[in-house]
C-alpha cells in the first residue's frame, strides 16, 4: 500500500530512463503490480512512453468472485479492463491480516486464469514454522491447494516463494536455502504438470540490489517478487540488470 500520483509518475519516469540504458530487447520480463486506484494512471504513463513498452502491469489482489454484491472487491474482469497481465494472489500480508485461506487463494488464482490474467501465487512459511522444521510441509500444502483447483492449467501460473520471516525484516534466506525450497516446489510442479519448467518460480524474501545476482544464479530461482526495492528506481534497475545476465 504505497504510492501517490506524483510518486508513481516519478518512479515510472526513472524506470523508463533506466530501461533505455539496458540492453534491449529485455531478456527478462518486468512488471509493476500497482494498487488498484492507480492502474489507470500507470497504464496511461506506460502507453505514453515508448521506453516503458516492455513493462507489464499487474495488480496486487483480485476477488475470487466474478461480480455481484461484494462491495469493495475488485474482479478479474475489472483488472482485464485495465490491461493487467498479472495479479498477485495469496501474498503473506493478505493471508496474515485478512485471513485468506489456501482454498481462497486457489479460487483467486482460478478467477485470474479464467480472465486470461497470470496469477502470481505467493507461498511461504513463518519464522515459527521454519524453526519448527515445517517449511517443506507448509509450502507444499499451500501449492497443493492451488494445484488441486487449477490442475488442468497449473503450468500457466507463476509461483512466488516468500519466506514470511524475510519480508521487510532485512533478513533473507541464503541463495542455497532459497534454492532448496525452490527445488521442492519444482519437484511438486513436475508431478503436477508435463511443463514444470514453464512455471516461473520467483523468490520474494527481500530480494534487493545487493543480493539479486547471487539469488538469481540458482538453478530454480527464475526471478524475484520485489518489495521495497521496487519503489527505488536505481535499486529496481540493478535487479533487472542482474536478471538480464
Amino acid at each position: 500500500m504505497n504510492g501517490s500520483l506524483a510518486a508513481n509518475a516519478a518512479l515510472l519516469e526513472a524506470l523508463g530512463e533506466g530501461l533505455k540504458d539496458l540492453s534491449l530487447p529485455l531478456t527478462c520480463e518486468v512488471a509493476v503490480c500497482v494498487p488498484a486506484p492507480y492502474l489507470a494512471q500507470v497504464q496511461g504513463l506506460k502507453s505514453s512512453r515508448s521506453s516503458l513498452s516492455a513493462l507489464a502491469v499487474g495488480a496486487q489482489d483480485v476477488s475470487a468472485q466474478a461480480s455481484g454484491a461484494y462491495t469493495g472487491e475488485v474482479s478479474a474482469a475489472m483488472l482485464q479492463d485495465f490491461g493487467c497481465r498479472y495479479v498477485i494472489v495469496g501474498h503473506s500480508e493478505r493471508r496474515q491480516y485478512h485471513g485468506e485461506s489456501d482454498a481462497l487463494v486457489a479460487d483467486k488464482a482460478k478467477a485470474a486464469l479464467a480472465a486470461g490474467i497470470t496469477p502470481i501465487v505467493c507461498i511461504g512459511e513463518t519464522l515459527a514454522e521454519r524453526e519448527g522444521g515445517h517449511t517443506e510441509e507448509v509450502v507444499k500444502r499451500q501449492l497443493a491447494a492451488v494445484i488441486h483447483v487449477n490442475g488442468h492449467c497449473i503450468s500457466e501460473i507463476v509461483v512466488a516463494y516468500e519466506p514470511v520471516w524475510a519480508i521487510g525484516t532485512g533478513k533473507t534466506a541464503s541463495p542455497e536455502e532459497a534454492q532448496a525450497v525452490h527445488a521442492v516446489l519444482r519437484a511438486q510442479l513436475r508431478a503436477a504438470t508435463d511443463h514444470p519448467m514453464r512455471v516461473k518460480i520467483l523468490y520474494g524474501g527481500s530480494m534487493n540490489a545487493a543480493n539479486a545476482a547471487a539469488l538469481l544464479s540458482q538453478p530454480d530461482i527464475d526471478g524475484g517478487l520485489i518489495g521495497g526495492a521496487s519503489l527505488k528506481a536505481p535499486d529496481f534497475l540493478k535487479i533487472i540488470a542482474a536478471a538480464q545476465i
